[in-house]
């Protein structure tokens, strides 16, 4: 299908026309010498002299092949586009920030995988989270990973294999022993400022007490909820352990209920999985369709062909002036 995207340049189509019938020709005046024996040059060169201006016409084919080269100029200024099939594309409506703690606590092997065997806590989240992103196709998810300080691994991204990539090459102490889960939820706010999306969501697991904040939990968590984000929080680990390896559990359920979200315990790789199947339960993908048509462009391919007939018409002219040249002088040559 052809398309115009700025069609209102074909009323500049009939301004030759309006040039010939309005504008007046053009006179030049030239000084002239008056000679007595004119007519016998006349005569000798075979021409025979007229009174009046000179006034060169131009030929049927010229006048068509400049209408021609004019048109193909204007239809291409018109920018002409070959449009394609519509195209159906699914276009995020959700965006989705996983804040994954991965201090020196989270190298404790007290979880159990689907055969009862004991396995490191950062090693069963990485195998869930893996399966949890493989599903949020038509989410946009941007991976935050926190210890003593909290760092960004990938932006808001729909490359899902990236982000699952990126979280295991994670190891644990990465981002220093201690845990800073009011940094990680600033990040993630810090984050959210680049999104236009409306449906925020942060899902923030950790295995211990904020013990590294500069910014307090909670006081991150009414900003969080004022700027519309929903906070999801997942203990791992033992509450009743001392020091860096006791799990707030109060801590994140105060955080899950501010924001408006949920909180959950997880004490195996089956329970972790079936949290992340909950959080998805609970905030089902939203996706938004936006019709694209292709279009190809065309403009240069008239542009081209009006140069190209104008140089060889501009071609045709000389050639033509050389020839009636060559008569001349040839007819001259036969008076002499």
């Amino acid at each position: 299908m052809l398309s115009f995207a700025a069609p209102f340049v074909f009323l500049l189509l009939p301004a030759p026309l309006l040039v010939w019938w309005f504008a007046p020709p053009h006179r030049e005046q030239a000084q002239a010498l008056r000679v007595p024996f004119f007519h016998s040059i006349a005569a000798a060169a075979g021409q025979t002299p007229s009174q009046g201006a000179i006034v060169r016409r131009r030929g049927r084919w010229q006048m068509a092949v400049a209408i021609l080269c004019w048109c193909l100029a204007v239809t291409g200024l018109a920018r002409p586009e070959i449009l394609g099939d519509p195209l159906m594309i699914d276009k995020a409506a959700r965006d989705l920030v996983l804040a994954v703690d991965i201090s020196g606590s989270m190298d404790a092997r007290d979880l159990q995988d689907e055969d009862g065997k004991p396995v490191q806590r950062l090693a069963a989240v990485k195998a869930v989270i893996n399966d949890f992103t493989a599903e949020r196709e038509g989410d946009r998810i941007a991976l935050i990973v926190f210890g003593s300080n909290a760092y960004l691994q990938t932006p808001f991204t729909e490359d899902l294999q990236g982000v699952a990539a990126l979280m295991a090459q994670t190891e644990v102490g990465m981002a220093g022993p201690h845990t800073a889960i009011g940094d990680a939820i600033g990040l993630a706010l810090r984050t959210f400022e680049a999104s236009d999306i409306e449906q925020k969501l942060l899902v923030l697991l950790s295995d211990g007490a904020d013990t590294n904040s500069l910014m307090s939990p909670l006081n991150a968590t009414e900003i969080a909820a004022s700027a519309g984000v929903k906070i999801y929080t997942i203990g791992v680990g033992n509450p009743q352990a001392s020091g860096h390896n006791r799990v707030d559990l109060d801590a994140l359920e105060a955080i899950a209920t501010r924001a408006d979200g949920n909180f959950f315990v997880a004490e195996d790789t089956e329970g972790l999985r079936e949290i992340y199947a909950e959080i998805d339960r609970l905030n089902p993908r939203e996706v938004e369709t936006v019709t694209v048509q292709p279009k190809e462009s065309i403009g240069s391919y008239l542009f081209a062909a009006a140069a190209s007939l104008g140089i060889a018409l501009l071609a045709g002219l000389m050639v033509s002036t050389g020839m009636r040249t060559g008569q001349r002088t040839g007819q001259r040559a036969d008076h002499g």
